[in-house]
Parts: C-alpha cells; sequence; structure tokens
C-alpha cells in the first residue's frame, strides 16, 4: 500500500487489518477452528487462543514396565560404552598412557552392551509369554487365561445353585452339608 493509498484508507489499525486477515485464513486443518473468537460473555472480552498442541492417541501401545526399564539399561550402558570407545581411540592416536586400560575396558563394555540388549530381548519375549500375545495362537497364556476363566465359571455356577438351593429353602435336597 503506497503512501497515496493510505491517506485514502479508512481508519483502520494495522491490528484491526491483521485480525481480519488471520479471520480470512483458513485455519489449521487439525485444530477445530471457533467461529466466535473475540465473542463477548457477560461484558468481558473472552478470546479464544490456540493450544499448543493437540494430544493425539498412541500408534503403539506403551511397553511393559520391566521391558521399558530394561531397554533404558541397554541405552545408558550402550551410550557409556561408546562414550569409553571414543575416549579409547582418542587415547591411542594421542600415544597416552591411559590408552590400553581404556580399550580393554571398552572391550567388556561390548560385552556387557550385549548382554543388555539381549537382556531387553529376553525379558520381552517372558512378558508376551506370561502375559498374552494376541497375535499367536498358540500362546501359552491365552490357554491359562482360558482355564482360569472356566475355573471361575464353575465356581460362579456352583455358587448360584447353593444360592437357588438356600432360596427354595432347601427342598429338594435328600441331606444338608
Amino acid at each position: 500500500m503506497g503512501t497515496a493509498e493510505r491517506r485514502e484508507a479508512p481508519e483502520e489499525s494495522e491490528s484491526e487489518r491483521s485480525a481480519a486477515r488471520r479471520r480470512r485464513q483458513a485455519p489449521d486443518r487439525d485444530i477445530p477452528a471457533h467461529e466466535e473468537a473475540g465473542a463477548t460473555f457477560g461484558g468481558q472480552q473472552e478470546l479464544w487462543h490456540r493450544p499448543l498442541w493437540v494430544e493425539e492417541p498412541a500408534r503403539r501401545r506403551r511397553m511393559p514396565d520391566p521391558v521399558r526399564t530394561a531397554a533404558v539399561r541397554a541405552v545408558l550402558i550402550i551410550s557409556v560404552t561408546l562414550i569409553q570407545a571414543m575416549v579409547a581411540f582418542l587415547c591411542t592416536l594421542a600415544g597416552s598412557w591411559p590408552a590400553f586400560p581404556m580399550v580393554i575396558s571398552s572391550v567388556v563394555s561390548t560385552v556387557v552392551a550385549t548382554w543388555a540388549v539381549v537382556d531387553v530381548w529376553v525379558t520381552r519375549q517372558v512378558w508376551n509369554q506370561r502375559h498374552g500375545v494376541v497375535s499367536e495362537p498358540s500362546s501359552t497364556a491365552r490357554s491359562l487365561r482360558r482355564e482360569r476363566r472356566a475355573h471361575r465359571r464353575q465356581e460362579r455356577a456352583a455358587q448360584r445353585e447353593q444360592e437357588r438351593i438356600r432360596r427354595r429353602g432347601g427342598t429338594g435336597q435328600l441331606s444338608h452339608p
């Protein structure tokens, strides 16, 4: 807008023009728009602010606690191993005296880091075995759950039978327990 156009333009502040421009722009597709952004309620003007983030449901379920603990432990051990290996490499290049002990400790740390990764894998397998894997029809946990459900069903049926006998006053029984 040039100087001549500004002189002829109606008295409108820059903030009013930018607010009008914002209203014309399309809102984000994933954030619901409110029509009454500056509506007045009870004599006060309520300003609607767009949230900083919108929570979305997780795509994958959260890892079980023992598996997550083992994974965090493995990541920490691996990071320490990488730092040790880098220090050993730099000490070797510099010809410093801690080079040999650092190389030995890096080898030991590599073995420990490998064990930590295997521990995560084993912990995950044990968790799946104990608590069930929905996608595998031969899951041990599934058959255990099926047996527990059948047992509970039998217990409930026995309790219902006892209640029914008590309600009838014991009629139909040859002897009372």
